[in-house]
């Protein structure tokens, strides 16, 4: 089979955005960070949509990787993935955070793309390849795939949380996402309680045998385990010793009116995210005098994110009321506690944002992983820093030192706020070296060794 591949990424979106009329850059994000290395070493093929609706784009090279488009429509752009990807299945994984839509419109579109995503990777795939199918959007895929290239080895890997039985049987087409999912050889997590509820549920729902993480489908076997998703430590360690961005992170701080605390959240605008239980906990401080005028500034990088949805929509409008009430209310001239950006940034922004800032707050309702909590550590060889960290955050398994909240709790958040504010340098440089020594042996390379190598045994 000329022209194919032996290990394919199969994923929503290309790891490229478009620059130019034929030029591309890299995307940011923590999919692309920690497949894109894998890819290149192995010489694989990526196959995804290039972000451009109703056009149809050649297979290209880019930065060491193959890449093959899968063409969306405008109105498949909105049912399959503003639809039942973003209004259907995130709400619904999120512990229902936002009311899910149950469409069967959105629903036909998303098993069509899902569909198409599966031949494209039928064709690409060499005899007995490797693929790698990526979250959410497409768990239709390693069935429909399986379908049509028995011969091939077949990977899941969900990037969000996976929802206990309660909620997931709200779903119209449980069966036929759990069937979907059965097609793989191997179905990753990024908790082990997301691959115990999709066992209990296979046995539930479709009434199979398990034992362990082992489930059996007809003659096959298909395992589901947990494989914690991270960060390239050495990267970001090397990236912000750099004197540019040491001398930007002093900047930042100077920017800011030099305050005894800086506090960063950095979020995709996005409901599950916190970002308004966090900003009222800070209000708060400031109102009850708990924090002295120019004592601390919150700085909020919200990216923005499916714009086009209308649940982001009204997050969009309430943030920035909330941000305008705190600065109208507790501001001063000249002074705004709080620094509210609704724009993307780079690396190396980030990362002097990271190194500028005193108190990281990362505080989502739910999260499958959060590669922030893990961003920021990597980023903090100085031992200084505390992370205020969501219990719900997948994250929160592994880094035990942080200072742990309940967002939903906005008492023990302001609480925890202060606390992490006051901590004495001896407690920060403890709790920092234990989460660095965490991230650092647990990085992406490990994430992707032990997933591909469970894939492959």
């Amino acid at each position: 089979m000329p022209g194919t591949s032996s290990f394919l990424i199969v994923a929503n979106r290309l790891p490229v955005d478009r620059v130019g009329e034929d030029m591309w850059r890299r995307s940011p994000g923590g999919l692309v960070t920690a497949i894109a290395p894998v890819l290149q070493r192995r010489e694989g093929a990526w196959i995804g949509w290039h972000g451009a609706p109703d056009e149809r784009l050649d297979p290209f090279e880019h930065d060491g990787m193959h890449l093959i488009p899968v063409p969306l429509s405008e109105q498949e752009v909105e049912l399959y993935y503003e639809g039942f990807s973003n209004a259907t299945l995130w709400p619904l994984y999120h512990d229902v955070v936002a009311t899910p839509v149950y469409s069967r419109a959105l629903w036909d579109a998303y098993r069509l793309v899902n569909e198409r995503f599966a031949r494209a990777a039928a064709e690409a795939a060499a005899p007995d390849a490797v693929v790698w199918v990526q979250d959410y959007q497409l768990q239709l895929v390693p069935a429909m795939l399986r379908r049509l290239r028995p011969d091939v080895r077949i990977g899941f890997f969900l990037h969000i949380p996976f929802p206990p039985g309660e909620l997931f049987q709200q779903l119209p087409w449980r069966r036929e996402l759990l069937e979907g999912l059965l097609g793989a050889d191997l179905v990753g997590f990024q908790r082990p309680g997301g691959a115990a509820n999709f066992i209990r549920l296979c046995r539930k729902t479709l009434g199979l045998q398990y034992q362990k993480h082992e489930i059996y489908v007809e003659d096959r076997v298909v395992r589901a385990e947990a494989f914690p998703i991270s960060v390239d430590f050495g990267e970001l360690d090397v990236l912000v010793r750099e004197p540019h961005i040491v001398a930007r992170a002093q900047e930042i701080r100077r920017d800011l009116g030099n305050p005894e605390h800086v506090l960063l959240g950095v979020d995709r605008l996005d409901y599950t995210k916190g970002i308004g239980q966090r900003l009222k906990a800070f209000g708060e401080l400031l109102a009850d005098g708990s924090i002295k005028p120019g004592e601390a500034v919150f700085v909020q990088i919200a990216t923005p994110s499916r714009e086009r949805v209308e649940e982001y929509i009204r997050l969009r409008d309430s943030i920035e009321l909330q941000v305008g009430r705190i600065n109208g209310e507790q501001g001063e001239l000249g002074q705004q506690p709080v620094q509210y950006l609704h724009q993307s940034y780079d690396r190396d922004e980030l990362a002097a944002l990271y190194l500028a800032a005193d108190v990281m707050v990362v505080t989502p309702l739910r999260d499958g992983m959060n590669l922030v909590a893990k961003e920021y550590i990597s980023c903090r060889h100085d031992l200084r820093g505390a992370l205020v960290l969501s219990e719900f955050a997948g994250a929160a398994e592994e880094l035990k030192q942080a200072f742990m909240v309940n967002p939903y709790d906005v008492d023990g958040l302001k609480r925890t706020m202060l606390t992490a504010m006051r901590a004495t340098p001896h407690d920060l440089s403890r709790r920092m070296r234990s989460l660095r020594r965490r991230v650092a042996t647990y990085d992406v390379d490990r994430w992707a060794q032990d997933f591909l190598a469970a894939l492959e045994a």
